[in-house]
């Protein structure tokens, strides 16, 4: 049965009429028209979905609506601009990491919150941190940089 649920979406306040339980990925393509996150599995094993819920990275596609009525929710979009972009999207610019840049909303939205909370990271603990993201391109290389770089840029 549908629920009015209230989101904050990119700063935005919003209310979609949807059942508790559909995914928030869902949601956010179908009720709200975003573009991103990206589907990619499904099942929260390849990252492309990825958003951040009240500032930790979530899996969109199995987190259900009802689960985040009232959470602040931030996507690729809200996470900088064209202007001010956040200095991983300015660090995967300067690297040009993206090729067809389906799974970049997962990379850059998991490598965000582990920055910003770990500022000085070794190559080891970013890794770590991106275990599990898949990037069909192979662009993995690229990634890693991209990321060092912002954690340059943020220090």
């Amino acid at each position: 049965m549908d629920q009015r649920i209230n989101l904050v979406v990119d700063g935005r306040s919003v209310t979609v009429d949807a059942d508790p339980a559909m995914p928030l990925f869902y949601a956010l393509h179908s009720e709200l028209g975003l573009d991103n996150p990206k589907f990619g599995c499904g099942r929260a094993q390849c990252g492309a979905c990825t958003v951040h819920v009240d500032g930790a990275p979530m899996r969109s596609c199995v987190m259900p609506v009802g689960a985040v009525a009232g959470k602040k929710i931030t996507t690729l979009s809200g996470l900088g601009t064209p202007e001010r972009p956040h200095p991983l999207q300015k660090a995967y610019i300067e690297e040009q990491v993206p090729q067809c840049g389906y799974c970049l909303s997962g990379w850059v939205m998991t490598a965000a919150a582990f920055l910003r909370d770990n500022p000085k990271p070794t190559d080891a603990q970013i890794r770590e941190a991106l275990t599990g993201l898949k990037c069909r391109c192979g662009t993995h290389m690229a990634i890693l940089r991209a990321v060092k770089r912002a954690a340059r840029m943020m220090a």
